[in-house]
């Protein structure tokens, strides 16, 4: 589990390999990850968008932007939670995730919540020390 608490949201990550939806022999590796979103607040936040740097085992980032998460824009009252589960192909079998929740409290001001950065490391991957 990968943990961030900025701005009274606590953003708890929890990647899996999906081995039966990859297939190494063709580049291809999915994997799913499990987020918490918890208010902290003494009032009520929304998640309005979110942001994710995704960096492949080679080091190649893809972007992505969008409203809400899984068709959501969740709104928590003091100490609710949200939980939801998406996934990501890599064509490599290993890469790292990160980003942001861009939030909005009852007043209508702004903020970001950070998404911890995570490493998604299937059995494929090659480990070395340096």
């Amino acid at each position: 589990m990968y943990t961030a608490l900025t701005n009274g949201v606590r953003v708890t990550v929890t990647p899996l390999y999906l081995e039966d939806q990859s297939d190494p022999e063709a580049g291809r590796y999915v994997f799913a990850y499990t987020v918490e979103i918890v208010n902290l607040n003494t009032g009520r936040v929304r998640l309005r968008d979110r942001y994710w740097k995704i960096v492949d085992g080679l080091g190649r980032v893809h972007e992505v932007r969008g409203e809400g998460v899984v068709g959501q824009q969740p709104v928590l009252g003091p100490g609710e939670s949200f939980t939801y589960t998406s996934g990501c192909p890599l064509e490599t079998p290993d890469g790292t995730m990160e980003g942001v929740y861009g939030m909005e409290r009852a007043d209508g001001a702004r903020f970001e919540a950070t998404i911890p950065a995570f490493s998604l490391d299937s059995p494929h991957a090659r480990r070395s020390l340096h």
